[in-house]
């Protein structure tokens, strides 16, 4: 929905391809696509509460949960010495590609190329994404999922390589805002390597996040499994915009005092300011090098959680431990 805001946001993508005569503004402005969305979201759950109805569970099965009840659960899930190893994994898994997926749109964006056009290579793939889910949500489902997960990482941490390239190389390739069409090409092979890439070890991802849950808590598992992997995503992309400007080097032509390390000291520069380390780069070299540590430590440590039993990943509930102490008297 982002990409497709920012291009229905856009006058130029919405004169070019949406309307006969052009306008000053896009099709929606931000307070409209949050309204719009907002009713959505809250006609859709007002229709699943009215017209969804749910079986009442057997007598033999376990009782439902309060809310106090669940999150007792949940903090009892977490104690479990599996999910402790997996939420690592989880928490760093994305350490290795955060600077990569963070910084480089704007990079792209800083050498010229028009967001909207960027938003349409994203929009573009989006079928592609679907086709995907599809073929390895059949695929990638058995006894240990994550197997392909980290078969596809070592592919997708070399596409960093790849991605760093091509931002090397876009200033190049772009003259007088004048982008050529296979500069777009060149962009949406890359990307599309990146998103089959990731797409690949999203889906082994939630294959073993719904292998491991306990189907009597399947989805309070599944909501924790999932709110890690998502915290594991942005906490490391946040840190990665917030060091990209510390580490970035810049002088000014005419004056080697003047480091332009700030909106006055840039002002101040007669000439430009020209970059001598590039932050961006710093990082995808910590992040390449992050990615192949944490392989050495992966692999046999998720080989080693896809082999535990089913039983070391579930809490025991209350009808399991009055079971066990009849038995045991």
């Amino acid at each position: 929905s982002f990409y497709f805001f920012i291009a229905l946001e856009s006058p130029d993508f919405c004169n070019s391809y949406l309307r006969s005569e052009p306008l000053p503004h896009g099709v929606v402005t931000l307070s409209s696509f949050l309204s719009f969305f907002g009713w959505v979201f809250l006609v859709t759950t007002t229709l699943v509460w009215m017209l969804k109805r749910e079986k009442a569970p057997p007598p033999d099965d376990e009782p439902v949960l309060g809310v106090l009840e669940t999150y007792k659960q949940l903090v009892r899930i977490m104690r479990l010495p599996a999910l402790k190893t997996f939420s690592l994994v989880l928490l760093t898994m994305s350490i290795s590609f955060s600077a990569c997926d963070s910084i480089t749109w704007l990079k792209l964006l800083g050498a010229g190329v028009p967001r909207e056009k960027y938003a349409m290579v994203t929009v573009s793939l989006i079928p592609v994404k679907l086709v995907l889910l599809l073929i390895f949500s059949k695929r990638l489902t058995g006894e240990r999922p994550m197997e392909a997960f980290m078969k596809i990482y070592p592919f997708r941490l070399a596409l960093n390589l790849v991605v760093v390239a091509f931002i090397w190389g876009t200033p190049y390739m772009i003259t007088n805002h004048d982008i050529p069409v296979y500069f777009y090409a060149l962009m949406v092979i890359i990307y599309g390597f990146v998103m089959i890439s990731s797409y690949t070890m999203f889906v082994a991802k939630m294959a073993f996040f719904a292998r491991s849950s306990d189907p009597a808590l399947g989805g309070t598992y599944m909501t924790l499994m999932n709110t890690l992997n998502i915290l594991g995503f942005s906490w490391p992309s946040s840190l990665m915009l917030l060091l990209v400007d510390p580490l970035t080097f810049q002088s000014c032509s005419t004056d080697t005092e003047n480091t332009c390390s700030t909106p006055q000291l840039t002002k101040a520069c007669a000439g430009e300011c020209v970059t001598q380390v590039d932050g961006y780069y710093v990082l995808i070299g910590f992040c390449m090098v992050f990615g192949l540590l944490w392989l050495r430590w992966a692999i046999p440590t998720v080989r080693k959680l896809q082999r535990k039993e089913p039983e070391e990943w579930k809490v025991k509930t209350r009808r399991q431990k009055e079971l066990e102490k009849s038995q045991f008297l």
